[in-house]
């Protein structure tokens, strides 16, 4: 407990913002400052005598969850065998939005990896230009240059997730317009719009979003509904939800009700 005005002693301090750090899978150099009464200057020393110990892996403006955190996300093995069917197959019909001489973002995930293994089976494609921050993603399309061009954001890499985070994404998708961006997510919902369990992802995906004419989100039927930890974007900022939940689910209906698209995968 801290008193007001107050900050506890150094050890207990950063014993708590390992804790808040588990239970997020992030936090912000500013946060954490004004939670504990500090300056941002303790808090960075506190982060890096956490890093030092790898209990936390720094990042830009704050701190993400270590290898062994007992943070919220699932690895991506372990993804990738949940619902892998319906994740196919909402991989298939993002695919099939995709034209030859576009250039596509692709978010990290399970499910984009399926829109990933989608486009490298449709042998007509050519001149597809792929921009991602998954460096699986990137692995996958190596044995299809030249028809896909793949380009990696730069940043920090993420155990578990083969993902890269800031800093220096920003570089890449600052200098870019892709025709279509799919972004995965971790909850999408009627009021809460779409949401994410990890901060630095957020940002990410709200990035990527940001950079296409046309903004997907692709989610398997357990993300309908379900309201996580930061808000990437509202759904006004999506064009398009692509999802193999049952066609009469009524948590699609008020998706629609929203204005948002909802294409279902075969």
């Amino acid at each position: 407990m801290i008193e007001p005005g107050g900050s506890p002693p150094s050890a207990a301090r950063r014993a708590q913002i390992l804790s808040m750090i588990e239970q997020r899978g992030f936090a912000k150099v500013a946060q954490l400052a004004t939670h504990f009464h500090v300056s941002e200057v303790t808090v960075r020393a506190d982060l890096d005598a956490l890093a030092e110990s790898h209990a936390i892996q720094r990042v830009h403006g704050g701190a993400i969850a270590g290898l062994h955190s007992a943070a919220l996300e699932l690895p991506f093995e372990q993804s990738l065998r949940t619902s892998w069917e319906e994740k196919r197959r909402i991989g298939r019909a993002a695919a099939a939005l995709v034209k030859s001489n576009e250039a596509v973002i692709l978010d990290v995930g399970t499910t984009t990896t399926a829109i990933a293994r989608a486009l490298i089976t449709r042998e007509e494609l050519e001149n597809v230009v792929v921009i991602t921050n998954a460096l699986n993603i990137a692995l996958e399309f190596e044995a299809s240059i030249p028809r896909f061009t793949v380009i990696v954001t730069g940043g920090t890499l993420r155990p578990m997730q083969h993902s890269l985070v800031d800093p220096m994404a920003d570089a890449v998708l600052d200098r870019i317009r892709a025709q279509i961006a799919f972004v995965g997510c971790n909850g999408i919902d009627a009021v809460a719009g779409v949401t994410n369990v990890n901060l630095p992802e957020a940002d990410m995906k709200r990035r990527m979003l940001a950079t296409a004419t046309r903004a997907v989100v692709v989610a398997d039927s357990s993300k309908i509904g379900v309201v996580q930890l930061s808000r990437v974007v509202p759904l006004s900022d999506i064009d398009t939800l692509v999802t193999g939940a049952a066609p009469d689910d009524p948590r699609l209906e008020e998706l629609r009700d929203a204005g948002l698209e909802v294409l279902l995968s075969d």
